[in-house]
């Protein structure tokens, strides 16, 4: 059993096909699929694939990337959202939220003030409805932990990782386990590697993004979560593990900081 713990099902890329693509992916090993809203507009169709796609849960939440259109008035309604949505077993996160630094202007004066505003507003909901989050990390771990320190949340997962042994470890102190995905199977990808090798066996997620992040074998095309499995073969070649350690490994892991997730694999 695989978890792709972090997969933009309702992208544009999949069109009508977001349902046999999550069968393909079932076929080839991934049980379970986590697909989280980037903004309002979303929110409805994340939760309508994980109601009607076998093996699919969803987060909510305004993705850093949509901040700049965003307006304060879609915190009210993410807020509300959240409130009705709370019962949901299949709402298993807030997400994705956090801060990109990598995108031209986004990390610089008011955008950046905006996105910090709408991060830790976001936390601050997290921590309210108890509920873990889905971090977009890029080139912004130091400041994302600086809010994480200041309003305290259930962990989660912070995706995409690619930071410094230090920032990896205060997040996974900070009850995260990080993801890897595509860009670990490049092999000029050094430091992702290493972190991949090296991090404790409790630290691990496995993830597509699709359809980003596509792995060496794609890329330049549209990645899938039907890759995961042979994304997981590389992360197992790296660390000298056996497939079956990985499977196993990454679903406790996943299951662990999404609580609510967990809880279904049992039922």
């Amino acid at each position: 059993m695989l978890i792709d713990s972090h997969c933009h099902l309702d992208a544009h890329e999949f069109g009508d096909n977001a349902s046999a693509i999550a069968t393909q992916a079932a076929e080839a090993g991934v049980s379970w699929i986590v697909i989280p809203a980037v903004e309002v507009a979303n929110f409805d169709v994340v939760a309508q694939l994980s109601h009607t796609i076998p093996g699919c849960v969803y987060a909510l939440g305004i993705h850093p990337i949509y901040v700049p259109q965003a307006k304060e008035s879609d915190l009210v309604l993410l807020r509300e959202r959240l409130a009705a949505s709370v019962a949901d077993n299949k709402l298993v996160a807030v997400g994705e939220i956090g801060l990109d630094f990598f995108v031209p202007g986004l990390g610089e004066g008011e955008l950046r003030e905006k996105q910090e505003f709408f991060y830790s507003e976001q936390l601050k909901m997290a921590r309210d409805f108890n509920l873990p989050v889905i971090l977009h990390v890029r080139r912004s771990q130091d400041t994302l932990l600086k809010y994480l320190r200041r309003i305290s949340v259930m962990g989660g997962l912070a995706h995409a990782f690619n930071g410094s042994d230090q920032q990896a470890h205060t997040f996974i102190d900070l009850g995260f386990v990080l993801g890897f995905g595509g860009a670990m199977t490049f092999t000029r990808a050094l430091q992702i590697r290493r972190l991949a090798s090296s991090l404790p066996d409790t630290a691990l997620a496995l993830e597509t993004d699709a359809p980003d992040i596509s792995p060496a074998w794609l890329h330049p095309a549209s990645n899938n979560p039907q890759q995961l499995p042979r994304i997981a073969a590389v992360l197992a070649e790296l660390r000298g593990q056996t497939m079956a350690d990985i499977e196993r490994q990454t679903t406790e892991n996943v299951a662990r900081v999404l609580p609510r997730l967990g809880s279904l694999m049992m039922a």
